[in-house]
């Protein structure tokens, strides 16, 4: 059964899936570990590249550290200089621990170009960083899409990946989006093999997705059954959020198979989830999940 633990100071509040302690019994009296906010001035990382045979380069920034390292999954065309993935970084580098934030292909500073991309060439993209550049068990934070291709990593590599963090989870997202279409609107799609979805977080209004994207990511789908995942899972989400909504995470709970997963709403976030609140959250889960390991492990 769900548990619901209300969270005044932070208004936000967690439903715990399993028999765990869970993030309201630690958060509240762990501040100190966490920074008050970010620094403006940051040592910059050097960006790296990852070469991959007959696959486009991918981009990446490295923080060498402890484990569990944390590895960043960036949400649709979003790259890794987002507000989120820096603060990662910049968290990362405070208690000491590992970080990796990456480019997909055919986005930021990576090879490939945009409009052969699909989340099959994105997924294989996270499964290179997890292989090829992380060290030891690995927390993964996926944003958006970036939570969907986490659930695909989790299920492809359970003995790297020891903890899941999605912030606005987007779990089949753009396909669900597509199908609750009117028939007369996919049969344009179909026909002009473009799909402009509106979208306020684009400078032009709308995001123009090739309907073979649409049509590849079907084959990626996972809420239609069990998803193999057993390490610990903490899902935040934004109750305001009108890209993806939250009820996603809660389906993304119910379908995984850990017993270990929280779901913890923010009343007034929307889908970027990048307000100092929410990333003070964020980071808090982090610490949090990288204490669970420690006594774990």
């Amino acid at each position: 059964m769900a548990a619901w633990v209300p969270c005044r100071s932070w208004g936000w509040a967690a439903v715990s899936f399993g028999p765990h302690r869970g993030l309201s019994a630690l958060l509240p009296r762990k501040p100190q570990r966490a920074p008050r906010w970010l620094p403006v001035c940051r040592q910059k990382t050097s960006v790296s590249f990852l070469n991959r045979q007959d696959l486009p380069k991918l981009a990446y920034k490295r923080l060498k550290g402890k484990s569990p390292g944390v590895i960043f999954i960036p949400g649709y065309r979003s790259d890794m200089n987002g507000t989120k993935a820096m603060a990662i970084e910049e968290f990362c580098k405070s208690l000491g621990h590992a970080c990796i934030r990456f480019d997909y292909s055919g986005v930021g500073s990576s090879d490939g170009k945009s409009e052969e991309c699909t989340v099959g060439k994105w997924r294989k993209d996270v499964l290179s960083i997890i292989d090829e550049l992380a060290e030891g068990p690995q927390i993964l934070v996926g944003s958006s899409l970036g939570g969907w291709l986490m659930l695909h990593a989790a299920v492809a590599r359970p003995d790297k990946v020891v903890a899941l963090i999605g912030v606005a989870t987007a779990a089949d997202g753009l396909v669900t989006q597509f199908n609750q279409l009117p028939v007369e609107v996919k049969k344009e799609v179909e026909i002009k093999g473009v799909w402009s979805m509106p979208s306020k977080y684009h400078e032009e209004g709308f995001y123009h997705i090739p309907y073979s994207f649409i049509k590849e990511a079907e084959h990626h789908c996972l809420l239609h059954s069990p998803i193999p995942v057993n390490c610990p899972i903490r899902l935040l989400h934004g109750m305001k959020d009108d890209i993806v909504p939250w009820h996603t995470s809660m389906q993304v709970a119910d379908q995984v198979v850990s017993k270990d997963v929280d779901v913890i709403l923010r009343k007034h976030s929307d889908h970027r989830m990048k307000e100092k609140a929410d990333i003070q959250l964020l980071v808090y889960t982090i610490d949090d999940l990288i204490d669970k390991l420690s006594v774990v492990h």
